[in-house]
């Protein structure tokens, strides 16, 4: 039997009751998840005093979904795909294996509900909400992380060197135009670029000039290696005092009179147990919303797939240092000190984890067409992950329903961006306080 002993609160975890002075002094939290989200929630509920566990089926942190994302801290790009343009591009690469946007129909009414949701999401209004609910989001994650690597000197490849948008069409560069006022308005520093401001902010796209139809620059971004990132916090979690439980099962939750008092696990040995605490937060990507469900939980996220490539430069000079994102294509590129992430698509086909040959091709292509020998290809190492997606992009974050569970979780290609903020908010809200965040609809637990 696994089991890790309870601390006698004075308040019952939910937020509810208790003095807020002292709530972070009596409280344990298990976390469940050790990816970015949830290693980030663990440190910043030990900062805040709390007792901290963690629980997850992986040897060590960050071995799923925050493995090889693309690795940019995008904050200039807070409208989520669910936009009034989706749809019609949707169609438009409809059929196409390679296509940024992929489709599987299952018969599983899961995805098409997700999928009506969606839509729902694409109209103007909610776009802009959703929209101004990531972007103040993001901003607060930025100062939160800037702040973090200040205090701890964290070191995971990171650069900060902004990230430039690239448009390859009169069109989308008009659009991105107008994207500039947009961004000013949540707080956020970009600048439109003609194509050889573009060249001269990152000369590895010299090759690519005369399809360039301009940029979108944002100083503020940053990039970096999330994998390493997570697992030197973890490291440093870990340092003081946080639990961390590896090669360790989730299997269901344990509940008592409306109330959850167990997470039932299993170890690499195959053994039963439970792991309690006083409150627990579900971080656990695309597969919460099964382990909740039977609870009458119902979380609107569906696993969207992305692929990604890391190959080692060998000629410096032509790989880039400044993130890039193709807008076209909906591909992203880092440079992670001698290696060159680059990630992109989306595909909506369950919890399949396979790596599509097709679909990895189309991104090593876009690598050779723009940066010609930068890196070597034949030795670039091939990924998938499941992001766990609402339809509006916007995670969950806050109160359930059932006293002592909390989420923090469905933030979609964004996790990497939002998981500083995402954390210290989700504490600011365990312990009593209003996290300083404006227009985001934190859970009350009253959905």
């Amino acid at each position: 039997m696994i089991a890790i002993p309870r601390v006698s609160p004075r308040t019952g975890g939910d937020g509810r009751s208790g003095d807020r002075n002292t709530r972070s002094l009596t409280m344990h939290v298990l976390v469940l998840g050790a990816g970015v989200t949830g290693v980030t929630t663990a440190w910043y509920l030990a900062r805040a005093g709390f007792e901290v566990s963690v629980v997850d089926r992986e040897p060590q942190a960050a071995l799923e979904t925050s493995r090889a994302n693309g690795g940019q801290i995008s904050i200039s790009h807070p409208e989520p795909w669910a936009n009034p343009g989706a749809p019609l591009t949707a169609l438009r690469w409809l059929g196409r294996e390679d296509a940024p946007l992929l489709f599987r129909p299952h018969a599983d009414s899961a995805q098409w509900r997700w999928a009506l949701a969606f839509l729902r999401e694409c109209l103007p209004g909610r776009t802009r909400r959703n929209t101004a609910a990531i972007a103040n989001l993001a901003v607060h994650s930025g100062q939160k992380l800037r702040a973090l690597r200040a205090e701890t000197g964290l070191a995971y490849d990171h650069l900060e060197r902004g990230i430039l948008h690239l448009f390859f069409t009169p069109e989308e560069f008009a659009h991105a135009r107008g994207r500039v006022a947009e961004l000013a308005a949540y707080g956020i520093v970009a600048r439109a670029c003609e194509a050889d401001e573009c060249v001269a902010l990152e000369p590895a796209l010299a090759s690519a000039r005369t399809q360039l139809a301009g940029g979108l620059y944002a100083p503020g971004d940053e990039s970096g290696d999330a994998c390493r990132f997570t697992q030197e916090l973890a490291r440093l979690a870990a340092d003081a005092g946080v639990r961390f439980h590896y090669d360790t099962t989730i299997t269901g939750l344990s509940c008592t009179r409306g109330r959850i008092d167990a997470v039932e696990v299993r170890d690499a040995q195959g053994r039963a147990g439970a792991l309690t605490a006083d409150a627990y937060v579900v971080c656990l990507g695309s597969y919460g919303r099964a382990l909740v469900a039977p609870l009458g939980e119902k979380l609107p996220i569906y696993p969207v797939k992305g692929y990604s490539i890391t190959a080692p430069v060998i000629d410096p000079a032509r790989a880039p240092s400044v993130s890039l994102t193709d807008e076209s294509r909906r591909i992203v590129c880092s440079r992670l000190g001698d290696r060159l992430r680059v990630a992109g698509t989306a595909e909506l086909n369950g919890f399949d984890t396979n790596i599509n040959a097709a679909r990895c091709q189309a991104i090593l292509d876009w690598v050779e067409a723009r940066f010609p020998g930068a890196v070597d290809l034949t030795r670039a190492e091939r990924w998938t992950g499941l992001r766990p997606a609402t339809p509006g992009n916007i995670p969950l974050i806050g109160r359930s329903r059932i006293p002592g569970l909390w989420y923090n979780t469905g933030h979609g290609t964004l996790g990497w961006t939002l998981a500083c903020g995402s954390a210290s908010a989700l504490t600011d809200l365990i312990s009593g306080r209003r996290p300083p965040v404006e227009h985001f609809p934190f859970l009350d637990g009253q959905r």
